[in-house]
Formats: C-alpha cells, structure tokens, sequence
C-alpha cells in the first residue's frame, strides 16, 4: 500500500482513504514496515576527504525530501539542509512537475556543511545508514517512481571518488541484503523547493506521514549515531537568518 502525499491548502496531508487503511492495518496487527526499520549499523568510509576550512556542500537524493532533511537538520556541523530537486531542467523543478515522474529530477536535499564538525565522509555514513534504504530502486517506502530514487550528486571529483569507493565497500562486505542502486552523478543544479515544504517534517510533527515515516528515522541516528545528533534542528529560516 502506498501512503500517498495529497495537496491540502499551503501543505500536505495523507489521503482519508489512506489514513484509514494504515489504522485499520495496525488494528489488525499487519502494519507496514517503516522505513527507519531497515536502518543499520554500516562502517565508516574506508576514504575520507582531508578536512577543508570553507564550508562545503554536499546534495543527496533518498526518497521523499521530507525525511531526509528532517535527519540531517539534527546533525551537528550542518549549516542547513534545503528541500529541492536535482537532476533535471530548470523550468521542469516544481512539484507537480516532478511528481509525474517523467522529469530527471529526483527530490534532493543540498547540505551545507563545516569540515571542522563533520566529514563528507560521515555525511554519506548517516545516508547510507539512517536517512533512507540505498537498495530500493526507483522508490522509497511507500513512494513510488524514479523522483524517489537514491542518488548523490557529487559537487568535485573528491566526492564523486568518496561516493564510489564507499559504495564499493559496503557491497563488498555485503552490509546489505540486497546491491545499493544508489546513482552517482555529477551535479548540474540544485533548485530549492517551494517554500511550504522546507522545515516541513518538524513544523508538522503529528502529520500521519511524517510521524510514520520520517521521525523514526531521527530515533534511529539517535540510537546509532549519538555523537553526532543535536536535539534541536536548524531550520532553514534561522540557518538564512543568520547569514
């Protein structure tokens, strides 16, 4: 079953058919599995970029944008995390667009962040780990089409060597049950999404959506990555704010 992300008003919220089918499954003890389940404990890099003093930026694509800017705004040394699409045209990068599907784009989150507090390294650790499940293809829990692909979006052949050889490691030590399918591609643009939904997972907590999907994976980073989780997240207002 897909739980799929209607339009209401300014934001999003589960459809009612929908709604009652999840409660109805969780009354008759067949729940879906969330997405957090198939979080793991995975090694770090065995490569790892030497530590650079400028911010740096780092854009990945794991299924609904929601959830992986919500992880990654609870992590220490993020400067901001922005919802947006990344992969195809300029004039193609609005939602309803890309929900069809037949865009290159893929929902992305572009991270800026400092070197001194967390590596490029420990980035793609937390995406690979916690953030979403890098062995679906062309989907993410339950949505479904190539906008929800796996992706990242190196921005230097720094990342683009990191990327590879990571992915190379965990599927050599078989860290998953299945191949990771996750794409590695040159970053052509990064173009922010609309404006309700940045923030969006943490300003609507109670959303069936969200609270299915998306906060079990903070509970996740916070039992495998403690060193690395920050309670309150910096949200994309206050990160503008303050530059």
């Amino acid at each position: 079953m897909r739980l799929e992300k209607g339009r209401k008003g300014a934001g999003f919220s589960i459809g009612l058919i929908d709604a009652v089918a999840v409660t109805a499954l969780f009354l008759g003890g067949l729940a879906p599995v969330r997405a957090s389940e198939n979080a793991v404990a995975i090694p770090p890099p065995a490569l790892e970029i030497p530590v650079q003093e400028k911010e740096q930026v780092a854009v990945l694509a794991g299924g609904c944008f929601w959830g992986v800017q919500l992880v990654y705004q609870h992590i220490k040394g993020v400067i901001q995390a922005v919802s947006g699409y990344s992969g195809g045209a300029q004039n193609t990068a609005v939602y309803e667009v890309v929900s069809s599907g037949r865009t290159d784009h893929a929902e992305s989150v572009q991270l800026r962040f400092d070197p001194k507090e967390i590596s490029y390294g420990k980035v793609l650790q937390i995406f690979f780990s916690v953030a979403h499940d890098p062995t679906q293809l062309n989907r993410q829990g339950p949505d479904v089409g190539p906008q929800y692909r796996t992706a990242i979006f190196y921005a230097n052949d720094e990342q683009r060597r990191m990327a590879e050889a990571y992915v190379k490691q965990l599927d050599d030590l078989k860290v998953f049950k299945h191949p990771i399918v996750t794409r590695i591609s040159q970053l052509q643009a990064f173009y922010p999404a609309e404006p309700y939904h940045q923030d969006y997972a943490t300003l609507h907590p109670y959303q069936p959506y969200v609270s299915y999907n998306d906060l079990p994976k903070v509970e996740k980073l916070k039992q495998l990555m403690p060193e690395v989780y920050r309670q309150k997240p910096v949200l994309v207002g206050a990160a503008t704010a303050n530059n």
